[in-house]
């Protein structure tokens, strides 16, 4: 059996639960005003985006780990021009979650689960 660590279940987790979360608040401000722009619905689109390296993240694909990190990196870029105080804990959480996912128990576990074909 391949064990996947706690700290990348964890780290999925928090993705999936953070992409649904987003979607829904952004989706219930569209709903909420008498009409927008159907261009507008790309904002919930993109807060719902954290899940998918959430869930592909729990089945082992390493390019999800990738696609986490990546996401975070932009999260980071897009934060300059807001406090210091944001960007400093988005880079605290990019450096948390780039150090869980690259670990060498991670890397072993996607490494294992590539192999096995999961």
């Amino acid at each position: 059996m391949n064990k996947r660590p706690m700290t990348v279940t964890i780290i999925a987790w928090l993705l999936i639960v953070t992409g649904v979360f987003r979607f829904g608040v952004h989706f219930r401000e569209l709903l909420s005003q008498k009409s927008f722009p159907v261009e507008d619905l790309w904002i919930p689109i993109v807060g719902l985006l954290s899940a998918v390296p959430g869930a592909f993240i729990l089945l082992g694909r390493n390019w999800a780990r990738w696609l986490a990190l990546a996401l975070m990196a932009f999260q980071v870029a897009i934060m300059f021009g807001d406090s210091v105080q944001k960007v400093a804990a988005h880079v605290l959480l990019f450096s948390l979650i780039a150090y869980s996912l690259f670990r060498n128990d991670a890397t072993a576990y996607f490494q294992r689960s590539h192999q096995v074909g999961i």
